[in-house]
């Protein structure tokens, strides 16, 4: 039996689409206290944070099946954004507030962990200098 894959990369995908193809400007409400975020976290207030998906404020978006990745600017500081789809909790307009809360039955699994830098190839040398 082969395993259904989760709803809320679809829909948040759909969302994007709709908001933005609607003229207006799609949010994301991130949990970001969940692993795997990395938001800026002077930005982050109750442990959550809002983020602006447009294409015009995002560099590089890239709104996957287990990672939402883009870069940003806080405060004129260029921000690399990684967020796990399972940290998502909704996504709206700001223009109209309308939009889509996630529930726990769409979450789907965790996402995978961080390769560590042996596994991606960026092992260090066990070779030492010798002069």
């Amino acid at each position: 039996m082969t395993s259904v894959p989760p709803k809320r990369p679809y829909l948040l995908r759909a969302m994007h689409e709709w908001v933005s193809d609607s003229q207006h400007t799609p949010h994301v409400i991130i949990d970001a206290d969940r692993p795997g975020v990395a938001v800026p976290r002077p930005f982050v207030k109750d442990g959550k944070i809002v983020l602006n998906l447009s294409l015009t404020a995002t560099q590089n978006l890239s709104l996957g099946n287990e990672w939402i990745e883009f870069g940003a600017r806080f405060a004129g500081v260029v921000h690399f954004i990684r967020v796990p789809i399972a940290a998502v909790l909704g996504i709206y307009a700001r223009e109209t507030g309308e939009g889509m809360v996630f529930s726990d039955q769409d979450l789907g699994p965790e996402p995978p962990p961080q390769p560590s830098a042996e596994e991606d190839g960026t092992r260090r040398s066990h070779l030492k200098l010798v002069k």
